[in-house]
């Protein structure tokens, strides 16, 4: 069944990323409401929803009064056209963590959660409020009330950060995250005792400030480094696609090293202590690359474009092992400690060939001895 959606603050930063993934969706009409929007098509959008997510809202206002027309105000408003309408949708605000402070911003979300608790229970519609903590990720105004955005900006963009206190803890939350906390309420409607839904399940992180920029800046080197964090971390995840969502378009390409020799050349892509390294090469007709064998160290070879045979040999064996590849076939082969190998282009065109190795190359321990594995 068709449902109609309205979103409040849509052109806001949780209003954008929740109507991102609304509007792929064949299960729904979105309408959406945001500062210069007439009041009246607030009013039709509001007669017809059978779902309101409530996120439009200030939090820095240029005078404190406003904290109190821009929240409740509003709040008020939304709850005086569903009245006139006789609808009752089920309504999601998105309200803040400070709702608990002395504070005007807190006041003012704690008595736009007030105007809706009164009208649920009037009216026997279903609320729910979400207390949000700070959030993080693309969209989101830079300099404006995210920490996250502010440092992601800046060093994006080679503008200086201030931090007061490294040791500060802020907590975190990603903001697919809180979308899709907010699309499981949609879908579930669960019953519970109070209108607040439990935090809980939106995952947050706990991290200093000092920590926040030195990752950040991690991702700023990772241009010349090629290293890369530990994608593991579900929280760099995020934080990278945070950053790049800052990054200027001038700086979405770029050039690594290349090492060039009469063999061809070769360039790394990205490394990283915890998977190794993948580099690419370009090897001329007729030349042989490697025979070098290795203790640890482990690679895969992925010829992508051009014919080569890899050869293999025990470094205590005389039987030599050859696996004829085709860029065509994208044929990995493995290479096991204590073998030497080389690869050979067989072909007419250059030979390109894509490697994975188990460890970042060190020059002072590079695990990499020469051995032929031809034999005289």
């Amino acid at each position: 069944m068709m449902k109609n959606i309205l979103v409040t603050g849509a052109a806001g930063f949780l209003g954008k990323n929740l109507y991102a993934h609304l509007q792929r969706r064949e299960d729904v009409a979105v309408d959406t409401f945001d500062l210069g929007t007439p009041e009246s098509d607030l009013q039709k959008f509001a007669a017809r929803a059978d779902v309101i997510f409530h996120l439009a809202g200030v939090n820095r206002p240029e005078k404190p009064e406003e904290f109190e027309t821009g929240n409740a105000g509003l709040t008020q408003t939304l709850v005086d056209l569903m009245q006139q309408s006789d609808r009752k949708p089920h309504v999601m605000m998105s309200s803040s963590i400070q709702a608990t402070l002395d504070n005007p911003y807190g006041q003012s979300k704690r008595h736009g959660e007030k105007i809706l608790e009164r009208w649920a229970k009037q009216s026997g519609a279903k609320l729910s409020v979400f207390r949000l903590t700070n959030l993080f990720g693309k969209w989101c105004r830079p300099n404006y009330n995210s920490v996250t955005a502010t440092f992601c900006h800046n060093i994006a963009n080679d503008l200086p950060v201030q931090i007061s206190d490294p040791d500060y803890v802020v907590k975190l939350a990603y903001i697919d995250d809180v979308v899709a906390a907010f699309l499981k309420e949609m879908e579930d409607s669960p019953q519970r005792d109070s209108f607040l839904v439990d935090p809980d399940p939106i995952p947050a992180t706990t991290i200093t400030l000092g920590d926040l920029v030195s990752r950040i800046r991690f991702f700023r080197d990772m241009q010349t480094t090629l290293m890369i964090p530990d994608m593991s971390e579900r929280f760099n995840q995020q934080l990278y696609a945070t950053y790049m969502s800052y990054v200027p378009q001038e700086r979405w390409t770029y050039f690594p090293p290349v090492n060039t020799d009469n063999r061809g050349n070769l360039a790394e892509l990205v490394k990283s202590q915890s998977f190794g390294q993948m580099f690419v090469s370009r090897t001329k007709p007729g030349v042989t690359r490697g025979n070098h064998y290795h203790h640890t160290k482990i690679e895969k070879f992925m010829v992508i474009s051009g014919e080569a045979v890899i050869r293999f040999r025990h470094i205590f064996g005389t039987e030599v092992i050859k696996f004829p590849v085709k860029g065509e076939d994208y044929h990995i082969v493995e290479i096991p400690p204590g073998y030497t190998h080389n690869i050979t282009n067989t072909g007419d065109t250059e030979l390109i060939t894509l490697f994975w190795s188990s460890e970042i190359f060190n020059k002072e321990q590079p695990d990499t001895y020469y051995l032929p594995v031809e034999q005289a």
